[in-house]
């Protein structure tokens, strides 16, 4: 057994990322060698990971999307923080955000390279639990209400990947599915108690490929930002969609910004909630409870 174990999904970014996986093996075996595992259904690399820690492999690498992340990231957490092994990227998905807020290579050989001589850096988890009591956490970006709707939307679409999926699973959005759901919020220092169109929470500071949600966001910082967004109309919100692709929308009236490191969400209705582009609750879960809650330094990234 060697010490790094490398989770691939074969299904990341509908379907390419296996043969970029195959490709990569030469370098692996160049750089020292380490034990392969392809994921078989959803979250399959949550239980390998866990396992991984209970083996004794010293990092464990996600070759995928943000989807792979997550999911490993989940089977880490369900390791005491000891023994838990270190987490290692190498981009081959299709928006690949987590990895750009953490500064890994873009390039799958380059970063490959980095799982095997990279440095350490500690960065934050957010855990999540639902009425419910149901546990999950995100890396990178939680949100509630409209870009989960995105999300949700984006699983619809054919022959399309990247951000012009998610742009245009967002435009698709816009035109059919514009709720506001009434939310009482409490927050460090603060509470929110009215209709809220959207409220995304940023670990890092882009989602889908290219929205800059929370551009301040700091993935070792301690704190997360969350963005809010009070009923708008269509017009207005495709006025705003630019502004939040090239990072100005916080410069508009309607665009709320606060940091904290804990929300409590109850609203008056089903949320649809994504956690890094995962689906953690779709309208007919629902959910309209939610706690989040940041857990500093939880995960040690090669970069």
């Amino acid at each position: 057994m060697h010490n790094i174990l490398l989770i691939f999904n074969p299904n990341s970014d509908r379907g390419r990322s296996g043969q970029r996986a195959s490709d990569l093996r030469a370098i692996v075996d160049e750089m020292g060698g380490a034990d392969w595992r392809g994921t078989e259904y959803p979250a399959h690399a949550v239980e390998i990971a866990a396992e991984a820690g209970i083996k004794g492999y010293k990092t464990v690498v996600a070759l995928g999307g943000d989807g792979t992340v997550h999911e490993v990231v989940n089977g880490l957490m369900k390791i005491d923080a000891v023994q838990r092994p270190r987490l290692g990227i190498v981009p081959i998905g299709s928006g690949n955000d987590f990895a750009h807020s953490a500064g890994i290579e873009t390039n799958p050989q380059e970063a490959v390279k980095r799982v095997f001589s990279g440095a350490v850096r500690a960065v934050d988890a957010i855990m999540v639990r639902d009425g419910a009591g149901r546990l999950e956490y995100f890396v990178n970006t939680g949100g509630v209400g409209f870009d989960a709707a995105i999300n949700i939307q984006s699983r619809k679409i054919t022959g399309l990947h990247g951000f012009v999926m998610y742009l245009t699973s967002t435009l698709i959005t816009i035109a059919n599915h514009f709720e506001a759901p009434h939310m009482k919020v409490t927050y460090d220092g603060g509470a929110l108690d009215q209709p809220i169109l959207m409220l995304t929470v940023g670990n890092g500071p882009r989602e889908g490929g290219g929205f800059i949600t929370t551009p301040g966001s700091q993935i070792d910082d301690g704190v997360v930002e969350f963005v809010y967004l009070p009923p708008v109309s269509q017009i207005r919100m495709l006025q705003l969609l630019p502004k939040f692709m090239n990072a100005t929308h916080l410069r508009e009236p309607e665009v709320k910004l606060a940091k904290t490191t804990r929300l409590v969400i109850d609203a008056d209705r089903a949320l649809p909630i994504h956690l890094d582009g995962e689906l953690f609750a779709p309208y007919e879960a629902d959910v309209r409870h939610v706690e989040m809650t940041l857990v500093p330094g939880a995960i040690q990234v090669l970069v």
